[in-house]
């Protein structure tokens, strides 16, 4: 279908250049020497995208012999055409194609002996295609430049979903199944035992738990990625799932101001569900507290254990690096790191609107 259109083009440039001639007067006596030069000066058209400076001085040189040869022709329109074409093809030196568009109408200009009227016509016919040309190909640019900022504007707001999914994939199925195997293990070694059964049912929750926050993930991912989520007020079930016999884990609450936004609230409930998860992983840790202050200005979370530093393979592991993800969305700021006094600290300063704490 390409190669029909290109000829069509040309049949109806040349077609358009006998027409007009004929339509402006009489019809020249010479009708095959018209057909003949109105089909040279078109045939270049076939070469514009590949060669557009040769198709245009190719073009150009057979006007000009049409001139010399036809009393009355129009067909000049076709070459200025394709100088337009010149320049839009052309990305670079359209200076270049303007000069060899000014040779050729000064050559017309000495073919038909133009007067002064004629000559400022030609000069603004010389200017007019190469201006056109380059217009239309700053405009395709733009129009490209756009359609590339669009299309990596998309491939960032999807990574950012995929990132998104998969800190949420991470702190939630994390912390539950991690939660599930500390009870898998409690209910091994008290097996026939009172609390074994307890343990089992806890798996059995904390299984379905994970089961219905994956669905809601999956099902907020298509809908809206801001939809309601855990907050500050689930932590006392949080602690509640990771305490055991051989670790204690104290939630206190102090400070002031109203309710905090929901994105805070969200982002401090996922930040200590990493740092207690990390806790029961990596740490021997047998005491951990967990401490909200609340201020007008913000929230500061902070998760201090008495294990020993956690080795340096996993100080920085996805689950922090997660963590200083989603504070760092909130102009906050994150520290983790060993204390002086022993043990290891995840501290979180969420501001309440971006502003610095």
């Amino acid at each position: 279908m390409h190669w029909l259109r290109e000829v069509l083009l040309v049949a109806g440039a040349a077609t358009t250049a006998a027409l007009l001639t004929a339509l402006q007067g009489p019809v020249p006596a010479d009708i095959p020497l018209l057909i003949v030069f109105s089909t040279g000066i078109s045939l270049p058209l076939l070469i514009r995208r590949v060669l557009p400076l040769t198709a245009a001085v190719t073009s150009a040189v057979i006007a000009l012999a049409g001139m010399a040869q036809l009393h009355r022709w129009e067909g000049m329109l076709v070459p200025m055409a394709v100088f337009c074409t010149a320049v839009y093809y052309r990305s670079r030196r359209p200076a270049l194609v303007l000069a060899v568009s000014t040779c050729w109408m000064a050559g017309i200009c000495m073919v038909i002996n133009a007067g002064v009227l004629a000559l400022t016509n030609m000069v603004i016919m010389t200017i007019a295609p190469v201006a056109t040309g380059y217009a239309l190909r700053l405009h395709r640019d733009r129009a490209d430049q756009t359609l590339r900022v669009q299309r990596a504007e998309a491939e960032r707001v999807l990574a950012e979903e995929r990132n998104w999914l998969a800190r949420n994939v991470h702190d939630s199925v994390g912390h539950h199944l991690t939660a599930i195997r500390l009870q898998a293990a409690a209910a091994r070694r008290t097996r026939g035992d009172t609390s074994a059964t307890r343990a089992l049912e806890t798996i059995s929750d904390l299984s379905l738990s994970a089961l219905t926050e994956v669905r809601d993930l999956l099902q907020t991912l298509s809908e809206h990625p801001a939809a309601l989520q855990p907050g500050t007020a689930d932590l006392e079930r949080l602690a509640g799932q990771l305490t055991s016999a051989g670790r204690t884990i104290t939630l206190r609450r102090s400070g002031r101001g109203g309710v905090m936004p929901p994105a805070v609230d969200h982002t401090a409930y996922r930040v200590v569900q990493e740092a207690l998860t990390n806790v029961v992983r990596h740490s021997d840790a047998t005491e951990v507290t967990v401490h909200l202050r609340q201020d007008d200005h913000g929230l500061r979370v902070e998760v201090l254990d008495n294990g020993a530093p956690a080795p340096a393979s996993q100080a920085e592991g996805q689950g922090i690096r997660g963590m200083r993800e989603r504070v760092h969305l909130l102009h906050g700021t994150l520290s983790v790191g060993p204390v002086e006094t022993g043990g290891w600290r995840v501290r979180a300063d969420l501001p309440r609107e971006g502003n610095a704490w």
